[in-house]
């Protein structure tokens, strides 16, 4: 695969753009969010080849920082490869962060250019000016020019391509030919579940590697169509854009969460890679929705999703359901399934769950439903794609097996996995320290808990430095008894399990601000909104049927002994989740510490 790879994501670009001018690229909304346009390939490498040269217009020179804040669109990726294509590098800044986040990641990254998606990002960094002395231009894309200069229109840095262009037609071709595989091509921050975020440095070479190994893996083909609205400041979105660089499939970019169930209808894509998060809330919907109808409608939920399940355990263990269980899936298939799969457009191969572990029960669930969702795993430290289940070798509750080209092994003490392979990071941006206890001969200390099975297997049972050790020695894997509580009652959104030093486990619940509402007036709860609702009877023995339910599965030590229902979801603008849905545990803990340590007032030690 190395022999022969091209030398940066530049160039494959420029060999997609040759191989297949006249093909439709990309689909996005049209003005306003109406409709739906497409561009071919030739098409974006015109808007790409503009935006490299607008860049080396203004000064910048191979390997600069140059930054992208904006939310997911199509324009951000054309304006990624017009910075790769200028032999220059991309740092990643979330349109949630606040303007401090924002000043210290430019400066961090000393990048010389920021795109910035309209006025209200730009306002971010007009306010933050003084303190980003390396900071030359701001290019908006939607928003407007102005002072002194200081912020242009992407439309401008075209023009100003467009002159370099005639000034001299093969500059784009002989820009992209000094790229080496080594240079940096991504400067990506993590999203900061701890501290301050560190930039991950991946070169050209990380993402061609990506590339031709998801490409290697045979589940994709020209032939797809992906539909793409993850945060392409995350690792997860960029790894999807250089698989469609490598194989050439269309690509639809959407980044409005709120409309995507609702354009998966009308887009039908073939894929789609999401975050356990998307799968959850989707579940929710039906079966809440079920609930608020009652009767009939209920009770064949119900029974489909009990049909469903055991139809899915004999699939895996690959045979097919007969007499009468055959017989009742087809009917489930038709009242209920079918109903889920024209919901998702009727196309859909598969999904690619990633970022977060996946619990087994929504899995079996879109199985029951013919849809498989192939979990994966990396970290943007492995360039996102380092292992994934695929057809002809899945088994639920693992994350897969290595992608070609990626190795592994498992500390025996620790169980801690480490993986070596071309998308390894270079390394933490100005950290060496950091840098040497991450990579340490060539391995990637990843800080997750795993082991592999008899087939290769692998499965991630916590993240070592989340691990909850007990005051009674005792060890907890937190994150799986959250994704567990979170498939047993439908209307809670998001749970932090907590207990670390403590004698016993306790939990934070928050309810899904979409489905619990439309519970609650059909329950016929009184109150004004969350702060009343969460205290009624009904509300908390709804919650304590689940942590019921979940308790009977557990050992002992890892029961959660109390809970406290809060009057809001996590969010990403209240800083408790990460753009990628991740739940930032030490802040929640942080913000709701007087609630927690008031579970553990006047308590006598457990074991």
């Amino acid at each position: 695969m190395s022999s022969t790879s091209p030398r940066s994501v530049a160039e494959v670009f420029l060999n997609r753009v040759r191989a297949m001018p006249d093909r439709d690229a990309f689909e996005f909304p049209g003005p306003g969010g109406d409709g739906w346009r497409r561009m071919t390939w030739q098409q974006s490498g015109d808007y790409v080849e503009a935006v490299a040269l607008g860049l080396r217009a203004i000064g910048v020179e191979s390997e600069q920082r140059c930054a992208l804040l904006a939310n997911t669109r199509v324009e951000w990726i054309f304006c990624d490869l017009g910075i790769l294509c200028a032999g220059a590098a991309t740092t990643t800044i979330y349109a949630s962060n606040t303007p401090e986040e924002c000043a210290f990641i430019v400066n961090d990254s000393q990048s010389v250019v920021v795109f910035a998606e309209d006025d209200a990002q730009v306002a971010k960094l007009v306010e933050k000016r003084a303190e980003m002395p390396t900071l030359m231009k701001v290019v908006t894309l939607d928003g407007q020019a102005g002072h002194d200069g200081w912020v242009i229109t992407v439309d401008e840095l075209k023009a100003l391509g467009d002159g370099r262009k005639a000034a001299n037609a093969n500059e784009f071709e002989e820009v992209i030919a000094t790229i080496e595989k080594d240079h940096l091509a991504t400067l990506i921050y993590t999203s900061g579940t701890t501290g301050l975020p560190k930039g991950v440095e991946l070169t050209h070479d990380c993402w061609v590697f990506e590339g031709e190994a998801i490409e290697e893996l045979g589940i994709i083909s020209a032939e797809d169509h992906q539909y793409l609205w993850l945060p392409l400041a995350h690792s997860f979105g960029k790894v999807l854009e250089a698989a469609q660089l490598q194989i050439g499939f269309l690509t639809t970019v959407d980044g409005r969460i709120p409309k995507l169930v609702e354009n998966l209808a009308v887009v039908r894509p073939t894929f789609m890679a999401a975050a356990p998060r998307i799968f959850e809330k989707v579940y929710n919907k039906i079966v809440t929705g079920a609930e608020a109808a009652g009767g009939a409608k209920l009770k064949i939920l119900r029974w489909a999703i009990k049909v469903g399940k055991q139809v899915s355990k004999i699939r895996q263990d690959g045979q097919e359901p007969g007499g009468l269980l055959g017989l009742q899936f087809a009917l489930a298939d038709r009242l209920v399934f079918s109903k889920l799969r024209a919901r998702f457009g009727g196309r859909l191969k598969f999904f690619i769950s990633g970022s977060a572990p996946l619990s087994r029960d929504m899995a079996e669930f879109f199985h029951a439903a013919g849809i498989l969702i192939y979990e994966g795993y990396g970290l943007t430290e492995s360039s996102a794609a380092s292992f994934v289940n695929r057809p002809g070798g899945w088994k639920f509750g693992t994350v897969g097996l290595p992608v070609p080209g990626v190795e592994i092994k498992i500390l025996p003490e620790t169980k801690e996995i480490l993986i070596s392979g071309r998308g390894i990071m270079r390394g933490y941006h100005g950290l060496p320290e950091a840098t040497a206890e991450c990579l340490q001969d060539g391995w990637l200390h990843t800080g997750d808990a795993g082991e592999l099975d008899d087939h290769g297997f692998l499965r991630i049972t916590d993240r070592i430095k989340e691990l909850i050790k007990t005051s009674g020695g005792k060890y907890v894997a937190p994150q799986k008894l959250e994704a567990r509580l979170k498939a047993l009652c439908p209307y809670i959104g998001q749970v932090v399990v907590h207990g670390n030093n403590r004698n016993f486990c306790s939990a934070l619940v928050t309810l899904d601000p979409e489905s619990f509402p439309a519970w609650v007036a059909d329950q016929g709860i009184a109150g004004e909104g969350m702060a009343e609702w969460v205290t009624a009877d009904a509300v908390v023995g709804m919650v304590q049927t689940a942590v019921d339910q979940l308790n009977e599965e557990l050992a002992r030590y890892e029961t959660i002994k109390k809970f406290s229902i809060l009057e809001k979801d996590f969010t990403i603008e209240d800083g408790l989740v990460t753009p990628s849905m991740k739940v930032k545990r030490k802040a929640v803990e942080k913000t709701y510490a007087d609630v927690l340590d008031g579970f553990y007032v006047d308590t006598l030690k457990q074991v």
